[in-house]
C-alpha cells in the first residue's frame, strides 16, 4: 500500500490483487457492503444508481451505534475499469440534484496487471484544507483497511 500525491490535494492508496480482473470488478461492485468500510464498522447500501448522474447513497454504521450517511452521484461508470463519484451533488426525493457541502470526488479504479489486478482508489478534494481533514480522519488506515478486505474476498474464493 502506498499513499501519494499526484494531483496537489489528492490522496492515493494502490494495491496488486492475485485475482482476475473480472472477479475484482464483480466484488467492488456487487457485493461492496462486504469491503466498503473498515471492520468494525458496516454500511448499508441506499442506492447505486450505477451511471452518470445516479444516485449513489448508503450509510455506514459504527460498532457504538454512530450513523454516517454518505449521499452523492456517479460521475463516471466504466464498466470492468472505473466508477467516479462526488458528494459535492445530491439528489432529492423528485430526483432533483441538489448541492451539497463538497468534501471530495472518489475514484475506484482496476487495471490487469500480471495474473492479477491493479486496484487503485483515489479522493481528490476541493480543497488542501479538506485533503488535510481527510488525512487525520484516518484516510490511510481506512482505506487500507477497505482494500485488505477487498482483496480477501477476491482472492479467498
Amino acid at each position: 500500500m502506498t499513499e501519494t500525491a499526484d494531483s496537489p490535494q489528492e490522496l492515493s492508496i494502490t494495491r496488486h490483487i492475485a485475482a482476475p480482473p473480472d472477479k475484482v470488478w464483480h466484488v467492488l461492485t456487487e457485493r461492496q457492503a462486504e469491503w466498503w468500510c473498515p471492520k468494525p464498522w458496516t454500511i448499508t447500501i441506499v442506492e447505486q444508481d450505477r451511471r452518470p448522474g445516479g444516485r449513489a447513497a448508503m450509510v455506514m454504521h459504527g460498532p457504538d451505534g454512530e450513523t454516517m450517511p454518505q449521499e452523492g452521484i456517479y460521475l463516471a461508470y466504466e464498466e470492468g475499469r472505473r466508477f467516479v463519484t462526488t458528494d459535492a451533488v445530491g439528489i432529492d426525493a423528485s430526483g432533483d440534484f441538489l448541492p451539497a457541502g463538497p468534501f471530495m470526488v472518489g475514484f475506484w479504479e482496476i487495471a490487469a496487471e500480471g495474473d492479477g489486478t491493479r486496484y487503485t482508489a483515489r479522493a481528490r478534494h476541493w480543497s488542501a484544507e479538506a485533503m488535510e481533514q481527510h488525512r487525520a480522519m484516518g484516510f490511510v488506515d481506512g482505506w487500507t483497511a477497505c482494500a485488505d478486505q477487498l482483496a480477501a474476498l477476491c482472492e479467498g474464493e
